[in-house]
């Protein structure tokens, strides 16, 4: 079974769960708040779950799992995903990035005591550590397993020669890279036709990435795909309307919502890019059921007038 199809189709982002990004403890509305997000997940087809150790400060997590404790059964019915390796600010120690083994042991246990489960289905690390020791790392991370604290690895926010590098010292596959991907960050589409032409060095996403992830079975999860809804209700530029205005009236074509059809154009790439969705407005994530549930229903050229009207420009 390759990682694509051990992957979900499309996640609920919870780094919006929990409060205020402070120290303050969470409330009683604030578990209530996740539970009907949770709710409406599970309604549209949505099984899976994203978190960060760092989401809320630590509270995104912990207010998921008090919903874990109301409902027994629940956690057998989920997947369940976190990150770490991002260190917040605190006092006078600036914010930075760890992957020390040690440290990423630490955090998937304290993770795993918020959520109240025994073991995550995936652990992504969160963003590149220049310091880490890829034989460090690996090691923590094949002792998780061997625990069975994780059941699968994956990356965030990496470049293909960062996952191979990892790779090469790691004994399990790297299943999942986390990247911005949505019609409004495009450069790691733009980076293919960008080649040879003048605009090939503004881009700056590392070339090959994608296709890495093709060629060795890693699933593409894309963070931010709704755009912060610039195309499905809040444009904020002449490109964002014109685009907002093709996205509503395919929306209308097919029978579904402008959220949809923003969902549908990553996931009709071959990759089989898995959205996260960062809203937790129920009815916002019900407006995403279609994405959870069906193929996209994108011709060919649909999908190249989205994105030629997003970029604004003819393509090279």
């Amino acid at each position: 079974m390759t990682a694509h199809e051990t992957t979900d189709r499309l996640l609920l982002g919870c780094m919006g769960l929990g409060g205020g990004w402070d120290a303050s403890p969470y409330a009683p509305a604030d578990i209530d708040a996740a539970e009907a997000a949770i709710e409406a997940a599970l309604e549209s087809g949505i099984t899976g779950f994203d978190h960060a150790d760092i989401y809320r400060h630590g509270k995104a997590e912990a207010v998921f799992g008090e919903v874990l404790d109301r409902s027994p059964g629940l956690r057998e019915r989920i997947t369940l995903q976190s990150k770490c390796g991002i260190r917040l600010a605190d006092g006078d120690r600036p914010g930075m990035y760890d992957l020390r083994g040690a440290t990423i042991v630490r955090k998937v246990e304290e993770s795993l005591a918020r959520l109240r489960t025994d073991h995550l289905d995936m652990l992504l690390l969160h963003r590149p550590d220049p310091l880490a020791d890829p034989a460090d790392v690996a090691a923590a991370l094949e002792s998780l397993h061997r625990q069975g604290l994780v059941r699968r690895f994956g990356v965030s926010n990496m470049s293909a020669p960062q996952m191979a590098r990892l790779q090469a010292h790691l004994g399990l596959p790297l299943a999942a890279d986390q990247l911005e991907m949505s019609l409004l960050r495009r450069d790691w589409l733009e980076g293919d036709v960008l080649v040879n032409t003048p605009a090939s060095a503004a881009n700056g996403f590392p070339t090959g990435t994608v296709e890495h992830c093709l060629t060795h079975g890693i699933a593409l999860q894309a963070w931010g795909p709704l755009a912060q809804g610039r195309y499905s209700g809040r444009p904020r530029s002449e490109e964002d309307r014109a685009t907002a205005a093709l996205v509503a009236e395919l929306a209308k074509a097919k029978d579904t919502t402008p959220e949809t059809i923003v969902l549908w154009w990553l996931q009709r790439h071959p990759a089989r890019i898995a959205p996260v969705i960062g809203t937790t407005n129920p009815a916002r994530i019900r407006a995403c059921r279609d994405a959870a549930t069906t193929t996209p229903e994108l011709t060919h050229e649909e999908w190249y007038s989205l994105w030629i009207t997003a970029r604004g420009a003819a393509l090279p």
